[in-house]
């Protein structure tokens, strides 16, 4: 790992795991992305996932993701340094719609690079395993590069062992089936498409497909429940009438 080194960083999401910064070095100007891990004093785990990421440098391609850079530290933190594409992430973008869908005109071009961009990882061999807006910066073009490959598999199949929901790899509310440790199924590829599916839900609807109040019912809803078909959501039942009537 680098010595500490003297960053000019601005927080661009802060997470409850963790914050991503942008910023550039002292000296330097070349635009640069931190992620650092969210708590004051980060676990073992977090920094596991920082150490990871930092060593898929040679496998993630600047042209869809977020290339790492250098494992360092920054006022005391553990930071890993990426290469910055621009863009802004994803979940702002919903955020800033207030939970309104986005517009068909901009989701069309960020669905179209955020499939690509995924299907990049895939031809890598890699399975990303924590597909989720968060994970993804996006231009004004619809250009898309991913980020957050801290748990990510080079496996082409891998089973998930049971455990509790809260110590999964991944996040619970974009998380396919297989990845819950419950269902006897092997995590692969088409686990990332579900994860996708949630993302362009959630953009196409301004909600995810379940609500859920602990981990526990999440797994639930990712196993048992149907989400509501997105037409619905978008166009309640009424509002749909009036829309076939004035067609």
């Amino acid at each position: 790992m680098a010595e500490d080194s003297q960053y000019i960083l601005e927080p661009l999401r802060e997470g409850v795991d963790f914050t991503l910064y942008r910023g550039t070095e002292r000296g330097n100007q070349m635009p640069i992305l931190a992620m650092a891990a969210g708590a004051e004093k980060p676990s073992a785990r977090s920094l596991r996932r920082l150490e990871y990421e930092a060593s898929l440098a040679t496998e993630l391609d600047a042209a869809w993701a977020a290339q790492p850079v250098a494992l360092t530290r920054h006022q005391g933190q553990t930071v890993l340094i990426l290469k910055d594409p621009g863009g802004e992430p994803l979940d702002r973008i919903i955020e800033q719609h207030k939970g309104q869908p986005i517009d068909l005109a901009r989701f069309l071009p960020i669905a179209i690079g955020l499939t690509a961009a995924l299907g990049h990882a895939h031809q890598r061999g890699l399975i990303h395993k924590d597909v989720k807006p968060a994970n993804a910066l996006v231009d004004d073009s619809g250009n898309v590069w991913l980020t957050g490959f801290g748990v990510a598999s080079k496996l082409r199949y891998e089973r998930q062992a049971p455990m509790p929901p809260e110590m999964i790899a991944g996040t619970l509310p974009y998380m396919a089936p297989e990845q819950t440790g419950r269902m006897n199924r092997s995590i692969d590829a088409r686990s990332d498409l579900y994860s996708l599916g949630v993302t362009l839900y959630q953009m196409l609807t301004g909600a995810l497909p379940f609500a859920a109040a602990d981990p526990l019912e999440w797994v639930h809803c990712h196993i048992a429940r149907l989400p509501m078909a997105p037409i619905d959501r978008r166009y309640p039942s009424d509002e749909r009438i009036l829309t076939v009537t004035d067609c």
